[in-house]
């Protein structure tokens, strides 16, 4: 059996004072929970971008929902 990915939260701090949070191993939402405080830390977001993962729970929840 494969375990899952273990989930990660990465700070980029480039050399012009700009910083980069990502998420790892989170799907879903979940990923947005657990850097909240992160972010809330740094300010103002300026930029989201979504990866494949953020969508794959949502996906997985409508598959379900179909087959029941």
């Amino acid at each position: 059996m494969n375990s899952p990915a273990p989930k990660t939260i990465e700070i980029i701090v480039k050399a012009n004072g700009e910083t980069i949070v990502e998420t790892k191993g989170f799907t879903g939402a979940s990923c947005r929970d657990a850097s909240r405080f992160i972010e809330q830390a740094l300010g103002k977001r300026e930029i989201e971008q979504l990866t494949a993962e953020f969508y794959q729970q949502a996906s997985q929840q409508a598959e379900n929902k179909q087959q029941a």
